[in-house]
């Protein structure tokens, strides 16, 4: 029982960075793409090859 002294806070403290993360993307946008995916579906080309 020791032992849950040390992991309920780790797994609060990392929940917790965890949902701070993701509302940080959320602010900074980086989810907005409104028009990209649709224009990428209509597309006929494909992008197979990656960068160099």
């Amino acid at each position: 029982m020791n032992v849950l002294t040390y992991l309920i806070p780790i797994s609060l403290v990392l929940g917790a960075a965890g949902l701070g993360f993701f509302v940080f993307t959320i602010r900074s946008n980086q989810y907005d793409d409104p028009e990209g995916d649709a224009q990428r579906i209509l597309s006929g080309e494909y992008d197979d090859k990656p960068k160099s």
